[in-house]
């Protein structure tokens, strides 16, 4: 293993330490981990998400203007714990309450829930919904359900947007919904990334296949199949997304009105002709932007096809897995709604227009 560490133990210590050395208008707290605004601003809905680290700039390069007010980073691939998600919290509360964004991940759920009992128990208006886009799989080693992969960074978006412009949490939570219902992604790796701690890579990959269907953590997804060209595995990922076989789910919300945990069930919606999406075409770290625009080439024409409207587009590393050399596609679909929030000005480390 190569890498631009000094100690294992001391990676996302020292990267935190760079990063607030580089973005002076970020407060980055230490002990614990957070990533916040140095500047709070107007009282209005604190956005807040979080993960391991490994994944950046997922999620402290999207904490800004327009986007996140913080962002609780954990160990390389390991959940945030519940303290820091309610010092994170207690700290970016202006007063309209706290919604997280939590991705799928067991760890990540069980710690978020922690956090927003802490923090009612407080008196702080607070809740949390789920983000779970991965269509490869509906059960993992991480997670209950479908995971929690790149349609987090359009969600941060979307509701950065919407809590700009004064929505209540109620409203932020219900358009949170509908984002996590009409997403949808996939991933694909060529090779497997190496996690500091662990110093060799976490699966093999033969030089002539692809783990089809991969979670960002490395998790195995729906198969390892034959390596050809770009543009065969790119029709099979877009076949994937645009299976509209209908999946039901079940998800824990918290209930603001009895102050307690409820199920609800989610279905997810089909994306069909004449539709509107965004597309996100995402390395997964170590595929460089020609590929990328290679791969958004093969998913433009595939919905053409299928007349379905590309109303917005992001390419680039937005959510990675350390090294790996991998791509994923995320298709949401959008209304007017989230069209005028998408456009609204965004201002963060990784993302930034109409500033």
């Amino acid at each position: 293993m190569k890498k631009m560490i000094n100690h294992v133990d001391n990676v996302v210590r020292e990267q935190l330490e760079g990063m607030a050395e580089a973005y002076p208008e970020l407060t980055i707290n230490l002990d614990p981990y957070y990533i916040c605004r140095s500047s709070q601003g107007r009282p209005k809905v604190a956005l807040i998400s979080g993960g391991g680290s490994g994944h950046e700039p997922m999620h402290g390069g999207f904490v800004g203007y327009g986007m996140l007010d913080a962002a609780c980073p954990g160990e390389i691939f390991t959940s945030p714990t519940p303290d820091q998600m309610y010092e994170c919290g207690r700290q970016v509360d202006r007063g309209e309450g706290v919604l997280f964004l939590v991705k799928n991940y067991t760890g990540d759920v069980m710690n978020f829930e922690a956090a927003v009992e802490l923090l009612h128990a407080d008196g702080i208006n607070v809740q949390a919904t789920l983000i779970d886009d991965d269509v490869a799989v509906k059960d993992s080693l991480y997670t209950a359900g479908r995971r929690g992969v790149a349609a987090t960074v359009l969600a941060e978006k979307i509701l950065g947007a919407a809590t700009e412009v004064g929505y209540t949490l109620e409203q932020c939570c219900e358009l949170a919904k509908r984002i996590a219902n009409q997403a949808r992604s996939i991933g694909v790796a060529l090779s497997a990334c190496t996690v500091p701690a662990a110093g060799k890579p976490g699966f093999q990959l033969k030089d002539s296949e692809v783990e089809f269907g991969v979670g960002i953590h490395g998790e195995p997804g729906i198969k390892k199949a034959p390596y050809s060209d770009c543009n065969t595995t790119t029709n099979e990922m877009m076949a994937q997304l645009l299976d509209n076989t209908p999946y039901q789910r079940t998800v824990r919300r918290w209930n603001g009105s009895s102050y307690q945990w409820q199920d609800e069930q989610w279905v997810t919606s089909a994306i069909e002709q004449g539709d509107k999406v965004i597309v996100l075409v995402n390395s997964l770290g170590g595929t460089p932007l020609s590929e990328l625009f290679a791969v958004y080439r093969k998913a433009a024409e595939v919905l053409a096809q299928a007349g379905i409207n590309i109303e917005r587009r992001l390419i680039g590393s937005y959510c990675t897995s350390l090294d790996m050399q991998g791509v994923s596609i995320t298709l949401l679909k959008v209304d007017d709604e989230m069209l005028t929030l998408w456009d609204q000005p965004v201002n963060t480390p990784a993302l930034r227009w109409g500033i």
